[in-house]
């Protein structure tokens, strides 16, 4: 209850007694995007909807680049207002926007997260390296100095300070923000790391590696279900779930926020919305008062109420210049996201 007064208190400062007086071409903002980005964002969705007079917006969860495919396919009532993301978004995804007519966007940064790997309670503790990730997952690995299809079963084949367990790995599917950024983290940190000739990006797709969807609580209840498997979701589930599953470290480093936050944990992204700023007061109602509610410091600062749901907050200094962006609507250049 102290948290619902909080978020009131502070909401009615950001958008005042708010009415809808102008006839919008929808009644909802619609909102879309990533699976890790879900939970932070129907909070503040939840929350907006009981705290002002605007409709609840509906929200859906369709994977990082699901969202901004749908959120760059045009502007009008029946594309998304606002797309969330587990990853920036790609340049030829802002040129893909451009051609279709969504040509200013403003792009949020809320918090950071880590992508964590994470087994059964009832298992002994997993500590795993990149390279031994990389290995399990690879369609093709190196060995005796030739690219061969991957020939791993079991963990402990790939090194034998590991467990005698088969390799069954349930990750997100290539839609997905978290997807991208295990690629880009993990496989391609990996390669370079060891020396690899190449990155090894490519995931195997015989049976090791399971597409789960985008549904991370499906993950976690399927880790439940087979103790040998091992999940690969974003740190807010593990938050969630710690009652019945556990984290491997990676490279020697526990996923805890403070390592996430300080950027010792080798597996950390950035998290993010974009708004298109040409359905603001015209395709649906209360999309600036929304935008303001999600920025705020009652949401993600570092005493905020994302925080108690999993956000990692920025620092001060990072938090205050993206607010101003947002605040500012400051359009999104190519040249930012090269």
């Amino acid at each position: 209850m102290q948290n619902w007064k909080k978020s009131a208190i502070a909401l009615a400062a950001i958008v005042g007694a708010s009415s809808v007086a102008v006839a919008q071409e929808r009644e909802q903002i619609r909102i879309v995007g990533s699976s890790t980005v879900y939970p932070f964002a129907s909070y503040v969705v939840e929350e907006f909807g009981a705290t002002t007079d605007y409709p609840t917006p509906t929200i859906e969860s369709t994977g990082s680049g699901g969202g901004i495919r749908l959120f760059c396919e045009g502007v009008g009532a029946s594309h998304p207002d606002i797309t969330n993301a587990s990853r920036r978004m790609k340049p030829s995804e802002f040129d893909r926007c451009q051609d279709n007519g969504v040509e200013e966007i403003t792009e949020a940064m809320i918090g950071s997260d880590g992508i964590v790997f994470a087994q059964a309670t009832e298992n002994e503790e997993l500590a795993l390296t990149r390279e031994q990730i990389l290995l399990a997952v690879a369609a093709r690995v190196p060995q005796d100095g030739e690219l061969v299809d991957n020939p791993y079963d079991n963990w402990n084949e790939i090194d034998s300070s590991l467990p005698d367990r088969e390799i069954e790995i349930l990750g997100p599917p290539t839609t997905s923000g978290t997807r991208d950024a295990f690629e880009e983290l993990v496989m391609a940190a990996a390669s370079e790391d060891a020396g690899y000739s190449e990155e090894y990006t490519e995931v195997r797709s015989d049976g090791a590696y399971v597409d789960s969807g985008e549904n991370d609580n499906l993950i976690v209840q399927r880790i439940q279900e087979n103790t040998a498997a091992i999940g690969i979701f974003g740190y807010s589930f593990l938050e969630e779930n710690r009652d019945v599953i556990e984290p491997a470290s990676v490279d020697g480093v526990m996923p805890t926020t403070e390592a996430i936050s300080a950027e010792e944990y080798p597996v950390a992204r950035s998290l993010w919305f974009y708004i298109k700023k040409a359905h603001e007061g015209s395709v649906a109602p209360g999309i600036d008062e929304y935008v303001s509610l999600f920025m705020d410091d009652l949401m993600i600062g570092p005493d905020g109420l994302l925080v108690e749901q999993g956000l990692i907050p920025l620092a001060d200094q990072a938090r205050s210049r993206w607010q101003e962006r947002v605040a500012d609507r400051v359009n999104l250049q190519r040249s930012d996201l090269e």
